[in-house]
């Protein structure tokens, strides 16, 4: 069976057949930054590959759901993409704008022409033949790519999380978005909007409606990290790194955390109120990201925007608080987070848990079994998407050569045979 496969790896990059495609190399899923860094480096790698996408352009998150202000909140160098960095001319912190740009760049640079319009809806490993079989539709048309590697870049964000709050859905009558429709504050100039969330979404939405003149509160139900963005004119991020490499992570909590009580001064007065393990550490068990705060704390010592405690229920066009108050509200924004959409489509249970991330944990969660790797998903960031990614191309490089090698030595082989017989 490995012969004949082979034989049609080698053939071309891929052959199709009405609605079933051979794939000469990995189909990888999603063209946000993770795919394209991907491909890019299996590009460099020689190994050719197909990248589908459900929306009609690359990295639909930054260009369709994110909201106008915003810009890299590390500085560029933690945040370009394998063997191409930024340009010169880029800002410390790039806007969306300029990031967008770079990514098609990017994209056009290593010759990736995703097909889009194609949404995923099953993925599963052919025990039988040793392939990949997956399933997509697009405009009602269902089409199968069959490979012998899939490589799995939807992404942490694939999904926006919409909670359940008692009223809203029923009785509310303002107007209720997602973070992911936020666009900028000006349609909601004069209005008393809630914001639902205190990541670094549900800050810089709440700074970016108070420099709107919107009315704004932010509900803040459980403790959170603030840092500044920068300490002393250098990344906080960036001094975090430098620091674990000689410090243990707690030093450098500890370290990190009283640099920023001289920036910022203690919050608790404010309602903000710090976990009990620091920022790093957090993150590093939990995914949870710290806030690196560009201007909200400014606007939460003003009043400019007021910190309320967790929502009881709605009403008509007002909030009952877990305290008892009773809040006028127009409009809410959900900065409630993304999730994982992997399990919905992907059918395989030992190397994505439920939640729709790897099981094993960085610096593994990178490769599985039978040809299925995660490129994305280790709460890293870019760093950590693109660390998946050179990881994932050398690792399918080193087969692609190897049996390359091979099949060169059986027609070699094949060749002097003829030769002889004549």
């Amino acid at each position: 069976m490995e012969n004949n496969m082979f034989s049609l790896m080698a053939s071309e990059e891929y052959s199709s057949d009405r609605r079933c495609i051979w794939v000469n190399g990995p189909v990888i899923v999603g063209a946000g930054p993770s795919g394209l860094a991907t491909a890019a480096c299996l590009r460099d790698e020689g190994v050719p590959f197909v990248v589908v996408e459900r929306s009609d352009c690359i990295a639909s998150l930054w260009q369709k759901r994110t909201y106008d202000r915003l810009k890299l909140h590390l500085p560029k160098k933690f945040c370009q993409l394998p063997k191409m960095p930024f340009p010169d001319h880029y800002p410390e912190y790039p806007t969306k704008r300029q990031f967008i740009d770079y990514l098609e760049s990017y994209a056009s640079h290593f010759k990736i022409k995703p097909e889009f319009n194609k949404s995923v809806e099953s993925a599963r490993f052919d025990e039988t033949s040793g392939l990949w079989r997956v399933r997509t539709t697009s405009a009602g048309e269902e089409m199968e790519y069959i490979c012998r590697w899939l490589v799995v870049a939807t992404g942490e964000n694939a999904e926006q999380v919409v909670p359940e709050i008692k009223g809203l859905k029923t009785e509310f009558n303002g107007e209720v978005i997602h973070a992911c429709e936020y666009k900028s504050g000006e349609k909601f100039r004069g209005k008393r909007v809630l914001v639902v969330g205190c990541g670094n979404s549900g800050m810089e939405v709440s700074l970016d409606l108070a420099n709107h003149n919107a009315i704004t509160s932010m509900v803040v139900r459980s403790s959170v990290h603030v840092l500044p963005r920068e300490i002393m004119g250098k990344s906080t991020f960036g001094i975090s790194v430098m620091l674990m490499k000689w410090l243990p992570l707690w030093l450098v909590d500890k370290l990190i955390l009283s640099l920023s009580w001289l920036v910022l001064g203690s919050l608790s007065n404010y309602g903000l109120k710090r976990p009990n393990i620091g920022p790093m550490e957090l993150k590093s068990k939990t995914g949870k990201t710290p806030v690196l705060d560009i201007g909200a704390l400014e606007k939460i010592k003003s009043g400019d925007v007021e910190i309320v405690p967790a929502i009881k229920r709605f009403s008509r066009s007002h909030v009952e608080l877990v305290d008892g108050r009773k809040l006028d509200v127009d409009a809410v924004v959900l900065a409630t987070g993304y999730r994982s959409n992997v399990p919905s489509w992907l059918h395989e249970s030992e190397f994505f848990s439920k939640n729709g991330f790897p099981k094993s944990p960085f610096p593994q969660a990178w490769k599985g079994k039978s040809g299925l790797y995660a490129a994305g998903f280790t709460r890293k960031g870019l760093a950590g998407a693109s660390a998946d990614a050179v990881n994932i191309a050398q690792d399918i490089g080193n087969v692609w050569r190897e049996e390359t090698k091979r099949q060169k030595m059986r027609r070699n082989v094949g060749h002097r045979r003829c030769i002889s017989v004549a």
